[in-house]
């Protein structure tokens, strides 16, 4: 159980997550616990689920990807799924 958030914006064709992919804090703080948040990349945009195990990471993990969204849309849309 957790949090979803959808960030949606215009997902260029050649879109190369490896520079985000840099920035993301590590999604594991303790391997006897879930993850704190785990994401995927689809077609409209980000999907990111914040699985309340730390809040301080999940958080700074959801301002990168919404930060990475507005490089490349003015206008981005957020939204629970």
């Amino acid at each position: 159980m957790g949090i979803e958030y959808k960030i949606k914006f215009a997902v260029p064709a050649n879109y190369d997550s490896s520079a985000l992919l840099k920035k993301l804090p590590d999604p594991i703080e303790d391997p006897s616990l879930p993850d704190i948040y785990s994401y995927t990349i689809e077609d409209d945009g980000f999907y990111f689920v914040d699985h309340l195990v730390n809040q301080a990471v999940a958080s700074f993990a959801l301002r990168r990807f919404i930060d990475e969204a507005l490089m490349y849309s003015e206008r981005i849309e957020i939204v629970e799924p």
